[in-house]
Order: C-alpha cells, then structure tokens, then sequence
C-alpha cells in the first residue's frame, strides 16, 4: 500500500509540473522558421499565440478555430483560409486539387457552416506540364461538385522554375452557419463524450510512401473526402449537445485533442484500444516509428457531445452516406486540467504530448 500511494504521489507530481508549463503563455524566441512551425503541434502554436495572436487578434483570435465568423446584413457566415503545398502532386487515393477543396470545406463544417463557395488561387512552378495542370484543374471541379460548392473567384501566379514543387493551393472558403450549431472548446464539460468519425492516419502515411523514401510495399490511400454530411448529421442528432467539431489533420488526432484540452482547461482521457487504425497503416507506422495519433488524416473529425446524446450522434455519424467506421474513443474529465492522457491496453496512463517537431513535412 505504501508503494502504491509513493507511485501515486510521484505521478501527482509530475503531473502538477507538465500542468503548470502549459498553463503558461506560449512566446514565439525562434530566430528563424523552420518547418516544425507548419506541422500543427508545439512550434505551430508557439508562432499563432506568441507572435500573430498579440498582434493581430487579441483574444478573439485566439479563441477561433478553422473557420472565423462574419454577419453580413444578419447573414450569419463563416470564412476560412488555407494553403497547400503537398509533394507529390498526385497520390493514392487523391490529389492536391481535391485536397485543397476538400479541406477548404471540412473547415467550414467543423466550424458548424454550410460551405457555400470558395475561392482559388494557383501558384505555378516554370515548367509544369500543362496535361499535370489539367488534370488538377479537373480534379477541384469534381470535388466541388461532390462537395455542393461553387468555385467562384481566383487567381494565378507563375514562379520561377525549382520555386513551387511544381503547384501551390492557397483556397478561401465561405459558409453558412448553422442555426443548430453552438460550437466552441469553451463549451466542453466534464463527461462530455469524445466520438471519432474513422480510422487515422492513412492521408500522411499514403503521402509519406508515394514519395518512394521507404522501401515499403503498402496498399494505403488518403482518406480525403468532405465532412459537410458527416457535421449536419451530428447537428441534427445532438443539436447543443454538440460542443465542438475538429477535423484532425497537420498534428493529427493528438494535436486537436492537446489543443482543445489547453484551450478549455479540461482534461481528456483517450481508450487507447477503442483509436481504430488500419492494418496497413499500424504496420507502416510501427516500421518507420511514428505514432499514428499525430500522422495527418483529411477525412476524419472529432466530436465531443454531451453524454446524454453521444449515443444518438455515434448512430448519426454511421448512417447511410456517412462515416461506418465512428467510435468513441474516450471522454472529457476535470483532473488534470489542459491535458491529454492514454489509457493503454495494460491498464496504465500515460501522457500524450503536443506534436514536437515535424516528422511528415508537406502533407497538405
């Protein structure tokens, strides 16, 4: 009994100092960037919260997500931005074009907003061939047509040959918000169920073996797709019981879960058994030494609902035209607040961290 109680004491501990350290302000002392500021995790974070939050936002961007949100004549919208910058350009199971609306429009939908329309902006690398350029211009049609999005507005630069990987995506996304939709980290409660629409990590891992660094023979593709459906599934199942939406994609699963959990003072704990993962993709990952959980998807979201209606948005997330493979794979508690833990399959608890580093650079 001894022992167990110095163990307990111990981790207690440990865990009061990792608590205190993230209950800090994040500050941005780099000298330069370097890539390890675009992968979604610890220096991602300390550039938006220490150099652009305090410049350009304040608290109210702090607290944004994917999508900020705009009123236009009472016209309640969201707006969002992104880029993409993927290497190869085409891969199995998609390509940058539909990436880039596809990702466009999931930040919308997890921000609770019908996406409406988007814009396109194309930055060309000299010497691109122009059957590689069709093909990705057709790719964004078919993708906006299978997303009920109109591409409305864009624009093309051309830059110097050995300047672009051959294509650069920067997109705009507009959205309009949901009536049911109440979403926020701030709104997350203790008891709150954590739901997860799919298996992880088969975009960044798909990435990683098209570009022919690994001598790895797997059959694995990006699950790129648009969430729209899977979100208004979710609204018209939980309605304010749904807290908030996140699609997990640079920093993976981890990174949303660490991101959310500091930014409502929560904790979470994660059912390491429940996080479904394919064969495929565990092998490749065990092989190369990556942790699935902060491998990039761009098809898969995270929910968090009120208890009383976690079972009736599960169902809702594995309806027809959805998303079969949902589980819930944890849930909100109190101790210890802004942090992640790991229920493993031995019965123990462990930390999840905050992505360090970048281990999958230009994945989207």
């Amino acid at each position: 009994m001894a022992e167990a109680a110095a163990v307990s004491d111990r981790e207690q501990r440990v865990l009061g100092i990792i608590e205190t350290a993230r209950g800090k302000p994040r500050k941005f002392r780099d000298e330069r960037i370097t890539m390890a500021h675009g992968a979604g995790g610890k220096a991602t974070r300390s550039l938006i919260e220490g150099l652009f939050v305090p410049a350009l936002g304040g608290a109210s961007l702090a607290e944004l997500g994917d999508a900020g949100r705009v009123s236009a004549d009472g016209v309640p919208l969201a707006f969002t931005t992104d880029s993409y910058v993927v290497r190869p350009l085409r891969f199995p199971g998609g390509s940058i074009g539909e990436l880039a609306v596809n990702g466009t429009v999931n930040d919308l939908a997890v921000s609770g907003a019908q996406p409406l329309a988007l814009s396109l902006s194309l930055v060309l690398e000299e010497g691109l061939p122009a059957d590689a350029l069709s093909l990705e211009v057709e790719s964004m049609a078919a993708a906006a047509a299978a997303a009920g999005v109109e591409i409305v507005t864009g624009d093309t630069k051309v830059v110097e040959r050995g300047h672009a990987d051959g294509m650069y995506v920067c997109t705009a996304g507009l959205g309009l918000r949901d009536p049911r939709a109440s979403l926020s980290p701030a709104a997350l409660l203790p008891g709150d169920r954590i739901l997860l629409s799919g298996p992880i990590g088969a975009h960044g891992m798909a990435i990683m073996l098209a570009r022919d660094e690994f001598e790895l023979d797997a059959e694995i593709e990006s699950d790129t797709r648009p969430l729209w459906s899977a979100a208004d599934a979710l609204l018209d199942a939980a309605g304010r019981d749904l807290r908030c939406l996140r699609d997990a994609t640079r920093g993976g699963v981890a990174s949303v879960l660490n991101e959310l959990a500091r930014a409502s003072s929560v904790a979470m704990l994660v059912r390491e058994g429940s996080i479904p993962v394919d064969p495929a993709v565990a092998g490749a990952a065990e092989i190369l030494g990556i942790d699935p959980m902060y491998v990039a998807n761009e098809g898969v979201l995270l929910a968090f609902v009120g208890a009383e209606s976690a079972d009736a948005a599960l169902a809702a997330l594995r309806g027809p035209g959805g998303c079969p493979g949902a589980v819930e794979i944890g849930e909100v508690r109190t101790e210890p607040p802004r942090m992640v833990l790991v229920e493993t399959g031995f019965g123990g608890r462990r930390v999840m961290d905050e992505l360090v580093g970048d281990p999958l650079p230009r994945i989207c």
